[in-house]
């Protein structure tokens, strides 16, 4: 991974983590309903609610309820691609190259043995 500042890690790790949850939660919105009692659905709900409810100004009435997350989490993928890099310097878009995703990809690539 590229040499960046700590802070700068910590935040995209962050970021990402938002945008992957609120993927999670359209995914988990296919098998089950917003209101179900399955714990893992209730925990989906509970961590995006305040993200999605905070995007509200931004988000256009006909996208149907269940996409509504996945619109969001467009939100996040297009600050950590282009604007973060942007701020930071780089002339090149998509500069940082997702630290979460890299990282996560090196560690399945250890664990089944690949280089």
């Amino acid at each position: 991974m590229a040499n960046f500042h700590p802070l700068v890690i910590i935040i995209d790790y962050i970021l990402g983590v938002i945008m992957w949850t609120l993927i999670g939660r359209v995914a988990m919105n296919i098998f089950q309903k917003e209101d179900s009692e399955f714990f893992f659905m209730k925990v989906f709900v509970k961590l995006t609610n305040p993200i999605i409810n905070s995007f509200k100004i931004v988000t256009p009435e006909f996208i149907i309820k269940p996409l509504v997350p996945l619109y969001v989490a467009w939100f996040f993928y297009m600050i950590r691609f282009y604007l973060m890099p942007y701020l930071l310097g780089y002339s090149v878009m998509g500069m940082l190259s997702f630290p979460l995703e890299s990282e996560i990809a090196a560690e399945i690539y250890r664990f089944f043995g690949k280089n």
